[in-house]
């Protein structure tokens, strides 16, 4: 039983790492529009506006990378889980050929 609640913890805490990638789209989403308006008033400092865009984008990408990144280590390398792969196998949780693939990643 604490092995099932690992696992499906871990999935929740996947898909909320996921929800990052929703908050990065929104936020980049706000970055450009206040871009577009910075450059609608002001127009002769299109140059620094942009590259301003460019950076605050750039770093919000990198977080919603690091939120798959770290839904992905969850998903198929969760160090909560471990060695009881073996056990899954045995229960009929996780097909044998999917655990082929995931056994030697895990620690």
């Amino acid at each position: 039983m604490p092995l099932a609640i690992a696992i499906s913890v871990s999935h929740i805490a996947a898909a909320i790492a996921l929800l990052n990638g929703f908050m990065t789209t929104m936020g980049q989403g706000k970055v450009a529009a206040a871009a577009v308006e910075a450059v609608a008033r002001q127009p002769e400092a299109v140059g620094p506006i942009r590259m301003m865009m460019f950076v605050g984008c750039g770093f919000a990408e990198t977080a919603g990378v690091y939120g798959f990144v770290i839904s992905f280590i969850l998903i198929f390398m969760n160090p909560l889980i471990g060695r009881h792969y073996e056990a899954l196998i045995e229960a009929g949780l996780i097909v044998s050929e999917v655990a082929s693939t995931i056994l030697p990643f895990v620690g």
